[in-house]
C-alpha cells in the first residue's frame, strides 16, 4: 500500500492605463505539457503499487489477468477525469464514466479484498473532479469509510485498517491537486499569451489613434477644400488655384506626420520608454531588470533609441516564452548604450522578414542615420541579446535627397 508523506507575490505593477495588478512570481513554472506528464507519472505510480501487490498474492492467471483489465480501464476512465473536457461532458456521460469506475473500484475488491484499496483513492479524486461541490466533498468521505470494511473483513487489525481509509482519502486528495494544478499551469500559460496579444493589441491601437489624431482633420480639410475647387474652377478659376495651393500644404504636412508617427519617432524618450517596458513585460509575468544611467541626449538618438526598444519588447513578447528580461540604457564618453536580451527563445525560430512589426532591418537603418549601430546575438538555451548603440549627440547631417526634394515635388497633372 503507498504511503505519502512557496509561493512569493511580487510587488504590484502598475500596467499601461493606470491598473494596478498582482502577478505571482512564477519564473519556474513547468510547461503545461510537463504538467501533464507529473499527473501521468503520479497515477502511473500509484497502479504499480497496486498491480505489485496484487503479484504478491497467490492469484491464479486468469484472475490476475482480469485485475490488469481492470486497472487498465481505472486508469483511462481517471485520464479522462483529469482532463479539461470533462468538465464540458453531458451529465449523462459523466455519471456514466464514474459509475462504470464505481463498479470497477469495488466488485474487485469481492476477489481481491485490500490488495485492491489503492484504487478507491482514484474514485475519490474522480469524485471531487468531476461531481458539483456539495455532492463532492460528502461523498469523498463516503468512499473513504468505504474503506475502512475490507481491512476489517480480513482481520487486519485497527492500525492497517484506518491506514487503508486514510491513504486512500490522501491519494484523492493527491490526485484531485495534480489535476487542478494541471489546468493551473494551462490557464497561466494562455493568460500569458494573452497579455502578449494584448500588449500588442494595445501598440497597435496606440499607432491607430495616432493617426485619427494626426490625420482626423487633415484629410477633412483637404476633401472640403477639394469640393470647393470642384465649384470655383469654372467661375473662380484664381480663386481655385490659392485653394489648390493649401490642399498642397496640407497634404504635404499629412505626409509628414504620417512617416513620423509610422517610423515612432513622434518626441519619444529612451527613459520613459524603458518604464513602460518594464510595466508592459511585468504584466504579461516576465521577471524584468532595469538599469537606467542616462544624461541628456540628442531628441533624435533619443527617439530612434525608444523606437529599437519597442520593437524589441514587441519581439520578446510575441517571439519568445519569456521567464526574464535584462533592459540597460546606460551612457558613457559620448555614446548611449541600449540592451535588451531575454530567455524563452525557440532555437529554431528566424524572422528575417519586416513585415512583423517595423522589422530589425529597418531598426538598423534608422540607427545608422544616427552614426549608430544594431547588434543581434543568439546564446545557448534560448537567449537572445538585442545590443544598439549609438553617439549621445550625433552630428548634423544634410537632408536626404528624398526628403528635401519630396517637400517641393507637386504631382503631375
Amino acid at each position: 500500500m503507498p504511503s505519502h508523506d512557496e509561493i512569493n507575490t511580487a510587488p504590484p505593477v502598475t500596467v499601461p492605463g493606470g491598473a494596478t495588478n498582482h502577478t505571482p512570481d512564477v519564473p519556474d513554472l513547468p510547461a503545461p505539457q510537463l504538467a501533464r506528464v507529473i499527473l501521468t507519472v503520479a497515477l502511473l505510480s500509484y497502479l504499480s503499487v497496486t498491480v505489485l501487490n496484487l503479484l504478491g498474492t497467490d492469484l491464479p492467471t486468469p484472475s490476475l489477468l482480469t485485475s490488469l483489465v481492470c486497472l487498465a480501464l481505472i486508469f483511462a476512465l481517471q485520464l479522462r477525469h483529469s482532463g479539461a473536457a470533462v468538465r464540458w461532458a453531458p451529465v449523462q456521460h459523466r455519471t456514466l464514466t464514474l459509475g462504470v469506475q464505481a463498479l470497477l473500484t469495488y466488485l474487485p475488491i469481492v476477489v481481491f479484498h485490500s490488495q485492491w484499496g489503492a484504487m478507491a483513492g482514484f474514485l475519490a479524486g474522480s469524485l471531487l473532479l468531476v461531481l458539483p461541490g456539495r455532492w463532492a466533498w460528502p461523498a469523498y468521505g463516503f468512499v473513504g469509510l468505504t474503506m475502512l470494511i475490507p481491512p476489517t473483513l480480513d482481520g487486519l487489525s485497527i492500525l492497517e485498517t484506518v491506514y487503508l481509509a486514510q491513504s486512500t482519502l490522501l491519494t484523492g486528495l493527491v490526485v484531485y491537486g495534480l489535476t487542478r494544478m494541471t489546468e493551473l499551469v494551462q490557464a497561466l500559460h494562455d493568460t500569458r499569451s494573452q497579455l502578449a496579444g494584448l500588449a500588442v493589441a494595445r501598440e497597435r491601437l496606440r499607432f491607430a489613434r495616432d493617426l485619427h489624431d494626426l490625420l482626423g482633420y487633415s484629410l477633412s480639410a483637404i476633401t472640403l477644400k477639394s469640393e470647393l475647387i470642384h465649384r470655383l474652377i469654372p467661375v473662380q478659376p484664381r480663386r481655385a488655384m490659392e485653394e489648390v495651393s493649401e490642399v498642397l500644404s496640407i497634404s504635404r504636412q499629412s505626409l509628414a506626420d504620417v512617416r513620423a508617427v509610422s517610423s515612432g519617432l513622434r518626441s519619444m524618450s529612451l527613459e520613459q520608454e524603458m518604464r513602460s517596458a518594464q510595466s508592459v513585460l511585468e504584466a504579461a509575468d516576465v521577471e524584468v531588470r532595469l538599469e537606467i544611467r542616462l544624461g541628456a541626449l540628442g531628441q533624435e538618438v533619443d527617439s530612434v533609441l525608444a523606437a529599437v526598444l519597442r520593437e524589441a519588447v514587441t519581439n520578446v513578447l510575441r517571439h519568445s516564452r519569456a521567464g526574464t528580461c535584462v533592459l540597460t540604457a546606460v551612457q558613457e564618453e559620448g555614446r548611449v548604450r541600449l540592451s535588451v536580451s531575454n530567455d524563452g527563445v525557440d532555437p529554431s525560430y528566424r524572422d528575417e522578414s519586416p513585415h512583423s512589426g517595423r522589422g530589425l532591418g529597418n531598426l538598423r537603418e534608422r540607427l545608422q542615420s544616427t552614426h549608430g549601430t544594431l547588434t543581434v546575438t543568439r546564446g545557448p538555451g534560448g537567449t537572445f541579446g538585442l545590443v544598439a548603440e549609438a553617439p549621445a549627440r550625433p552630428p548634423r547631417r544634410l537632408a536626404a535627397p528624398d526628403d528635401a526634394g519630396l517637400g517641393a515635388q507637386e504631382p503631375a497633372a
